[in-house]
């Protein structure tokens, strides 16, 4: 239902139509119970787009048809199209299809009286009686007025074959050449169909390319731009998109790059799941090595892979990653990595397009490789490419689909510059470098952005071993930054200078210990000296108190002698005198001696 002044309208009903894209172009399909036409140059794929339209009915939507040619037999139409898979004999024998020649030869018809189609309208009712049909194919419709002058009576008569097929309800599709100036040959079939149908088949530089447009559309709003189509072994597939809005979502899930070394680098996860990450780099700086590594991290994780090469054929690619420790192939044969190699000037940048998408609904991808871009800007001019990507990036994010885009960069004095101009289109940039010094090229390797995310402003040396990519640490001094023989001098350089400044710790320790010891020695044996002297003062100073103690007792003793004598006379007198003649042996008057010592009483 339409909307307008808050009021509600019925939509046009329509038919879908089953062709890849061209329902989504037109809102549904074509509109039902009318008459599309559908114009091109010869080899548009006019006839093709009728017929499957009429066999997609029959088979998705259970609608009967009718196909009536002019041009074309039963037999070679059956077998035109049954290379695509359109088994219409099947169809036939099941009555569901009515295939009808009509033969108009001009050299076989006399024309009498007013040329009308009243035979055609008996023809076809009868056919569409016949399987109850819903939709009629009128392939082309040019050979029934080839040869009638009057403008007047062709109109008329186109009318009044609209007007009959409209009344019974038929969604029917009438294919017509283009003329010169014109979408027909006799320029009035567009004015009197519902729904004009343009397809174009162009051919560029030697590249050719098919596009589809719907000029009208009554009743109804469509998309009015140019759109691709590819014709392939399922039939028609229209790219229905010029730019996706920008209303994808943004995921936070964190997806590795297959180097861990690289995924500490974007703030030790990796890419967000639906990101596009763009490599570039000179020539042999590693870019498919890289990518290798992000497609088998996504099959570890037992994801699908698209692997889109315009350079290396799929075993060439396959053998050439073996010689870095990676095995593609075994994803191959587990139906978890799908190549598609072809060079790009096989077809235009809309074809390539269409095909690639195509491909990409038909496989599911959770992770998709595009290696190189840049070989498919070669096709077309600068804003044909920047469009195609524009498309092909916003188709990705819209179904979360993790891509990584690989550009070759020529000019290595200018290395932050794409090719392809798709860098702002990129959530992250990985830019590889050839680094040249000491008579060596070296690759390095830095995240110049990463949108939503820390990330590592460092250079790291890139090698490539039989083990992997691996990311090794640089050497930054005044001549620049250090990688290859110069990286490697360097760290022998500092192991020779650590082992140097280690032994020198050693000899300081061992010096220092000697000296420790040395010294505690020479504090013991002080302590003992000081301990031996120590004990010979307190000696000293127990004899000088055991000492005075003594003279202490003897002064007591004498002291209480002296109290003695003055109580009971003098010392050494016995009661019997006995000591006289002892004092008279020692040569003198004892009783003097006594005198001298005792005090005169008073």
């Amino acid at each position: 239902m339409g909307k307008g002044n808050g009021r509600q309208f019925p939509a046009l009903a329509k038919a879908a139509t089953g062709i890849g894209g061209f329902d989504e172009i037109t809102g549904g399909g074509l509109p039902r119970g009318r008459t599309a036409l559908v114009a091109g140059s010869a080899g548009a794929g006019k006839t093709l787009f009728g017929i499957e339209f009429i066999y997609r009915g029959v088979t998705q939507y259970g609608e009967p048809g009718v196909i009536v040619a002019f041009e074309e037999t039963e037999n070679e139409l059956a077998e035109n199209v049954a290379s695509l898979g359109f088994d219409l004999k099947d169809l036939i024998k099941r009555k569901q299809l009515v295939l009808d020649f009509v033969r108009v030869e001009r050299s076989e018809i006399e024309e009498t009286g007013e040329y009308d189609l009243e035979a055609l309208f008996i023809r076809l009712g009868h056919a569409i009686e016949q399987v109850k049909a819903k939709r009629v194919l009128l392939d082309t419709i040019e050979a029934l007025f080839a040869a009638l002058p009057n403008q007047g009576i062709l109109r008329a008569e186109l009318r009044r074959l609209f007007r009959w097929l409209k009344e019974r309800g038929i969604t029917a599709v009438i294919t017509a050449e283009r003329g010169e100036g014109a979408l027909t040959r006799h320029g009035l079939e567009e004015y009197v169909s519902d729904c004009v149908v343009l397809l174009d088949h162009r051919v560029t530089e030697q590249v050719s390319t098919r596009r589809l447009r719907v000029v009208k559309y009554r009743g109804s709003q469509h998309g009015t731009n140019e759109y691709p189509f590819l014709i392939d072994r399922t039939g028609i597939s229209v790219l229905p998109i010029t730019s996706l809005g920008l209303n994808h979502k943004a995921l936070n899930e964190r997806v590795s790059t297959g180097i861990a070394a690289l995924d500490a680098m974007l703030g030790g996860e990796g890419f967000f799941r639906g990101s596009s990450i763009l490599v570039s780099g000179t020539p042999g700086s590693g870019k498919t090595s890289l990518a290798a590594h992000f497609v088998d991290a996504a099959c570890k994780r037992g994801e699908g892979c698209l692997y889109f090469s315009f350079e290396e054929s799929e075993h060439q690619i396959i053998r050439n990653m073996r010689s870095i420790g990676i095995d593609l192939g075994r994803w191959v044969e587990r139906g978890l990595l799908r190549f598609h190699s072809a060079r790009p000037h096989i077809q235009g940048l809309e074809s390539h397009l269409a095909l690639m998408l195509k491909q990409i609904g038909e496989f599911d991808p959770a992770a998709v490789v595009i290696d190189p871009v840049t070989n498919l800007a070669e096709v077309g001019t600068t804003h044909e490419a920047s469009t195609m990507w524009i498309r092909l990036v916003d188709s990705l994010k819209s179904h979360g689909i993790t891509a990584m885009f690989a550009s070759l960069t020529s000019d290595q004095e200018h290395p932050e510059m794409s090719e392809a101009h798709i860098s702002s289109l990129m959530d992250s940039w990985i830019l590889l470098r050839n680094l040249e010094s000491n008579g060596e090229r070296n690759r390095g390797l830095y995240i110049l952005k990463s949108r939503g995310m820390a990330h590592s402003n460092q250079i790291r040396e890139f090698v490539l071993t039989n083990q992997g990519a691996q990311l090794c640490e640089v050497y930054t001094g005044t001549a620049g930054v250090l990688t290859g023989t110069a990286r490697v001098a360097q760290e022998a350089r500092e192991r020779a200078e650590n082992r140097a400044r280690q032994q020198e710790i050693g000899r300081k320790q061992r010096e220092l210990e000697t000296k420790r010891q040395a010294m505690e020695a020479q504090i013991a044996a002080l302590r003992a000296a000081f301990a031996s002297e120590s004990a010979e003062v307190e000696q000293m100073v127990s004899n000088a108190r055991l000492a005075d103690q003594a003279v202490n007792e003897t002064m007591a003793i004498l002291s209480q002698l002296r109290s003695g004598e003055a109580k009971n006379g003098p010392i050494g007198e016995s009661k019997g005198g006995g000591n006289n003649g002892g004092n008279k042996k020692n040569g003198g008057s004892g009783r003097g001696q006594d005198e001298r010592r005792r005090p005169t009483a008073s």
